[in-house]
């Protein structure tokens, strides 16, 4: 059902200090900040040869980032991001399986610019997993 790791993101109290570690210290391409208000975040992409890093920052005070940040102020990895090629069809079959679809269960459109869905941590090994079709 998987495909590749699309990405891994990383929640940070401070976005231009985060991008400036991967730019300036690891010598990483680094993408300028893109606000998702439907997300409640504003993203940094770092581009390596075999995936992206996805630096997250709260954009506005109900962001869910902003809880995670709160309970971990130096940042940490948010979640994992997992490519399909049918979200639909990868979504019914996890909802079969007992897996959890947070939200309202219907894709949402991510900061790629494609459907996105999250599933539930505690139904993958404590991990807060995301699904984009590709």
């Amino acid at each position: 059902m998987i495909g590749r790791l699309n990405h891994v993101a990383i929640a940070v109290p401070d976005l231009a200090a985060a991008a400036a570690t991967y730019r300036d210290t690891l010598g990483a391409k680094v993408s300028a900040p893109q606000d998702e208000p439907d997300h409640g975040v504003t993203v940094v992409f770092v581009e390596l040869d075999n995936t992206k890093i996805e630096l997250l920052h709260p954009l506005g005070a109900d962001s869910t980032i902003r809880n995670f940040l709160d309970r971990n102020p130096a940042g940490g990895i948010h979640h994992v991001c997992y490519e399909v090629a049918d979200i639909y069809a990868a979504r019914d079959k996890l909802k079969e399986q007992g897996m959890r679809v947070l939200g309202s269960g219907e894709p949402k459109i991510g900061a790629h610019k494609k459907p996105v869905l999250f599933l539930h941590p505690k139904d993958f090994l404590g991990t807060l997993v995301e699904l984009e079709q590709v």
